[in-house]
């Protein structure tokens, strides 16, 4: 493939650090040429970052293995664009209107200022408004979605505003940009990416609702008539079932190899008399069926919340994330909501070339990117500028002066001495990516 530029991308989940290299090809295609990925336990919680530091050494772990690539070297990581998704984002929303002289043209610029008006609602301090997507326009007293060169003198929207604590960006940023000197090329809300890339128009017009299960957070999106018309984040996830085998006295790695081989979203109809590691298999059906049900049933308690029923949504529910491969997730997910359930899957318009890619543990981080791809033409990735031979001079005596003391501050700048020391650290502490446990793809 003739290639354009690079694209780098970065999710920070609560249960891992995931970073990608892509290719834009002349024709617009996004091939995805590496993933590596780090695991990430208490550095992140409900997918925001609770140590900034650990999470910056983590991300720059992530990054150096990608350079290392041999599809990638001897290009350098310079810009990355940055997943956005945690426990408190959501959206509200807004209507706004324009009046306009008699028999204007709803051109680009008035849509513009619409959405400006939008974007500057008043909303409780501790939100910031992330994004501003229109759900329909009235164009005098005619409701449309594609209002542009239409006539009134009069226009008005509804805007789904996603917003989020602004503590949720900020550590983002001071972990990638203040702490590796990375530049952010765009801030990519993660669930809305995903939905772009995995669901058809067609789904999206008739009603259809796209379920990320993580490790502990789930985002719900769900759109009608062609539209996002809800958005919310809930504060669980695969992790809670690990969290519940604990209880049989097993530490939680143990808790996530039981959930993995072992676990079933639904109960079987005659009662295992196995036991696993002296632990009798049905004591971990009980926990993980418990729990499956309870998450269950506050996703499908969405359509509620959004005002909608099961006859708006009759493309039924799309899954993706880790958690969403728990055996007889789907099933349990489709008896409790009476809809068809699919697997996410990539598009035509992406290629993956990475062997190392977990499936649909790849989507969000590619989401990422190709929205990335669509926002701006820049190229993430740099070629290191040979370094220029030192002219000769002739040296002259210089008189004696006491040499200051190494600064230990980089600036933020990412590469040698601390970090290749890091790295060498990290490469003992952690397993490389296709040495994890299965596992570890569902949380």
């Amino acid at each position: 493939m003739a290639t354009d530029r690079y694209i780098a991308a970065l999710e920070i989940s609560s249960s891992k650090v995931i970073g990608a290299v892509g290719a834009v090809g002349k024709s617009g295609q996004l091939e995805i040429l590496a993933i590596e990925q780090q695991k990430s336990r208490d550095s992140v919680r409900y997918g925001q970052i609770q140590n900034v530091e650990e999470t910056s050494n983590l991300i720059n772990f992530v990054l150096e293995r990608l350079e290392r690539r041999p599809n990638i070297a001897p290009r350098e990581i310079t810009g990355v664009y940055l997943g956005l998704a945690g426990r408190s984002l959501r959206s509200i929303a807004r209507e706004v209107s324009m009046n306009l002289p008699d028999d204007s043209y709803i051109t680009e610029g008035v849509l513009d200022s619409l959405k400006r008006q939008a974007m500057e609602a008043e909303l409780d301090s501790s939100l910031e408004i992330v994004d501003a997507v229109p759900r329909l326009f009235t164009v005098g007293r005619n409701e449309t979605h594609r209002p542009k060169g239409m006539m009134s003198n009069h226009i008005s929207a509804i805007y789904d505003l996603v917003v989020a604590r602004p503590d949720l960006i900020n550590k983002m940023k001071k972990a990638v940009s203040d702490k590796l000197g990375l530049d952010i090329k765009g801030i990519v809300v993660t669930p809305l990416a995903t939905a772009d890339i995995v669901l058809s128009e067609h789904e999206k017009t008739l009603g259809c609702m796209l379920v990320d299960i993580g490790a502990e957070t789930t985002s719900v999106t769900i759109y009608t008539r062609g539209n996002l018309v809800y958005y919310a984040t809930l504060p669980f996830g695969g992790r809670n079932i690990t969290l519940d085998l604990k209880a049989l006295n097993v530490i939680e790695d143990k808790a996530e190899e039981l959930k993995v081989t072992f676990g079933y979203a639904i109960a079987p109809s005659v009662p295992s008399q196995e036991t696993i590691s002296g632990i009798p298999l049905s004591k971990i059906t009980n926990y993980v069926v418990a729990r499956s049900e309870e998450i269950v049933t506050n996703i499908v308690e969405q359509v509620r919340y959004a005002g909608l029923t099961e006859k708006d949504i009759p493309e039924g529910i799309v899954l993706c994330g880790g958690g969403a491969r728990l055996n007889g997730m789907a099933d349990l997910i489709g008896k409790f909501s009476g809809l068809k359930v699919r697997m996410a899957s990539y598009p035509g318009s992406i290629k993956m070339s990475d062997s190392n890619s977990q499936g649909i543990e790849s989507i969000q981080v590619s989401a990422i990117m190709y929205e990335g791809m669509k926002k701006s033409s820049d190229d993430c990735l740099q070629i290191p500028a040979e370094p220029q031979p030192e002219e000769k001079v002739e040296e002259k005596p210089q008189p004696v002066q006491q040499q200051p003391q190494p600064s230990h501050d980089r600036g933020g700048k990412r590469g040698g001495g601390f970090f290749n020391r890091l790295g060498n650290t990290l490469g003992r502490i952690f397993t490389p990516i296709g040495e994890e446990d299965e596992g570890d793809e569902l949380s």
